[in-house]
């Protein structure tokens, strides 16, 4: 790889001022001093200091959010200048080409994932795999045992299909948890309306084996671990035998 765009994808500069900094003698590779930008390094192997610091570079990032109520999940908005989820970053996190990886409501708050990752961007939010997410619900109305069992069935939210079976479970009179398996638009708040309630608040906790912290609080960001990250990929494999096998034995 050039050390160019190495130095463009893991400081988070443009092309033209990695070239500077490289010709101005700012960087060095494995103790040596690297004046040339089209200079080859392996970025499994090498050593890369900008300004005497160490430059890790990742093919990929992946960073958790918890979405504070407010803020869109989109990595700009143009049309309106509302914050963004990328807002959220502070300075210095490389973010270019980072995306939400799927949505949650404006008001909805919870867990989030930014990546540039876009192969499993697209396999975490892929109808086929079905990841599951829990959201923590608190609605206008009591929810009746009759209520919490149509939903758990699925319930018709003015599509083809109905919603696909879920997991409710409640904790008092007007809130509780629920699971879900598929991503409509608005699905948790259309539910609701389908036993004639309504959403108060909503906050996602769960995404795939990725949970909500104590702690970890609206507006926070953080990078996963190796090890959150290689969940991830375990959670998509899985999903994928899975698939592979209901297709192969379809009886079953």
């Amino acid at each position: 790889m050039r050390l160019d765009k190495y130095l463009a994808h893991a400081a988070n500069l443009s092309r033209k001022d990695a070239a500077g900094a490289i010709r101005s003698g700012q960087v060095q590779v494995n103790g040596r001093p690297e004046r040339t930008p089209d200079a080859q390094v392996d970025p499994d192997s090498d050593r890369v200091f900008l300004h005497g610091l160490p430059v890790l570079y990742k093919a990929f990032h992946y960073y958790l959010v918890h979405k504070p109520r407010g803020v869109v999940s989109v990595t700009e908005d143009r049309l309106h200048g509302e914050k963004t989820v990328l807002d959220l970053l502070p300075d210095g996190v490389p973010r270019r080409n980072l995306f939400p990886c799927g949505r949650l409501d404006k008001n909805t708050t919870g867990l989030l994932l930014l990546t540039d990752d876009g192969r499993t961007g697209h396999a975490l939010l892929s109808p086929a795999r079905h990841v599951e997410k829990e959201y923590a619900f608190e609605v206008k109305f009591p929810l009746s045992e009759e209520d919490r069992a149509a939903l758990c069935a699925g319930v018709d939210i003015g599509e083809e299909k109905p919603t696909r079976p879920c997991t409710v479970t409640l904790n008092g009179e007007r809130s509780g948890t629920i699971v879900l398996n598929e991503g409509k638009y608005h699905q948790i708040k259309r539910m609701m309306e389908a036993v004639h309630n309504q959403i108060v608040s909503l906050c996602r906790i769960r995404f795939g084996p990725l949970c909500l912290e104590p702690g970890f609080e609206p507006g926070m960001i953080r990078p996963l671990s190796d090890f959150e990250v290689e969940m991830l990929q375990n959670c998509i494999r899985s999903k994928e035998e899975k698939n592979d096998e209901s297709q192969n034995h379809p009886g079953k």
